[in-house]
């Protein structure tokens, strides 16, 4: 005998199928949410790598010595700082060469004046829309009289900045 008492256990039963194959999509979309603070890693990775090699620069080779980015500094030599900045960076030890470009700005005190010195000017791949990192380093420049820029007749310490970038 055929009745409709069975249709109310089909509708029970086809509602609670929807329930958990909705409890089953709930629980896998969230999941595999993409937070957005991993999009960071690499920069922060970059960032600290830029910082590093800056400190290898200014470390003096010998005691009495004066850095590397010391030397860089005083004599305005960016392409001797350029090279050995990008020769830092791209140390690998499969000895792949990294995509990497830079430029460099040195902010110093000119009387009662915060100046800033372009120190190596960005290359032709720079748009703006690259994802670059900003590293600094103080150096401590001693007086060298009659020099028009940082330093000068005084000893002073200035900013060198490094704004890093993969093109």
């Amino acid at each position: 005998m055929v009745n409709d008492a069975g249709q109310l256990y089909t509708m029970e039963g086809v509602a609670a199928g929807v329930i958990m194959l909705l409890t089953v999509y709930i629980v896998i979309s969230t999941t595999s949410i993409y937070t957005p603070g991993d999009t960071h890693i690499p920069d922060m990775q970059l960032e600290q790598l830029g910082s590093d090699v800056l400190a290898m620069m200014d470390t003096p080779d010998t005691n009495g010595t004066k850095s590397a980015l010391e030397t860089f500094v005083n004599a305005d030599d960016d392409a001797g700082f350029e090279s050995m900045f990008l020769s830092y960076c791209n140390a690998k030890a499969s000895g792949a060469a990294d995509d990497l470009h830079m430029s460099a700005n040195v902010t110093y005190r000119d009387g009662n004046l915060i100046k800033e010195h372009q120190f190596l000017a960005p290359d032709n791949t720079w748009t703006g829309r690259e994802s670059a990192v900003r590293v600094t380093r103080w150096v401590q420049l001693d007086s060298q009289p009659g020099r028009t820029t940082y330093a000068g007749a005084r000893a002073q310490a200035v900013l060198v900045e490094v704004l890093l970038w993969r093109a």
